[in-house]
């Protein structure tokens, strides 16, 4: 009687989150008829402050899914986080969706709606305030949020903010 020894195999954790936020059917007419495709749109984050959205299509979900995981990956950005929140509120619009993003005290928690708290929770901001005005439109919610955060990127590397411990 042999015995075989069973190798222990771990997993490598991923270095980013990904959460997938809509699935719609596309169709596109043609001279043959009507073909039909999926379009994802996909968020990652590594919680410890780059976050990226992408969008992909495709023949069936897993590979628009894939597309777009790699779009996003090429979309990182990474944000001035001062104390687990953002560091002053801003107002950003993305055709008719408007955001509403504000810094929150200590032990609030992420408190905003839809794909904003994704968005906001990826990227690792513990303590912040978010609203959406105007559009329900998830793909155009999403794209003012990272107008906003990007607002944020630019003010890291400006320079301006040397030591904002309080």
């Amino acid at each position: 009687m042999t015995f075989q020894r069973r190798r222990k195999t771990f997993a490598e954790k991923p270095e980013f989150e990904q959460k997938l936020v809509e699935v719609k059917r596309v169709t596109r007419v043609t001279a043959g008829g009507k073909q039909l495709r999926f379009r994802s749109v996909v968020v990652i984050g590594n919680r410890k402050g780059k976050v990226g959205y992408g969008i992909g299509k495709g023949k069936d979900v897993a590979d628009s899914v894939q597309k777009a995981v790699r779009q996003a990956e090429k979309k990182l950005i990474s944000p001035l986080i001062i104390d687990e929140t953002i560091p002053y509120p801003t107002r950003q619009h993305y055709k008719a969706s408007y955001v509403l993003l504000r810094p929150a005290k200590k032990g609030r928690g992420i408190i905003a709606g839809g794909v904003m708290k994704i968005v906001l929770d990826l990227l690792g901001l513990s303590n912040v305030t978010g609203k959406i005005l105007g559009s329900k439109n998830k793909l155009n919610n999403i794209r003012a949020t990272f107008k906003a955060l990007e607002e944020f990127a630019q003010v890291s590397t400006d320079k301006k903010i040397i030591n904002t411990k309080s």
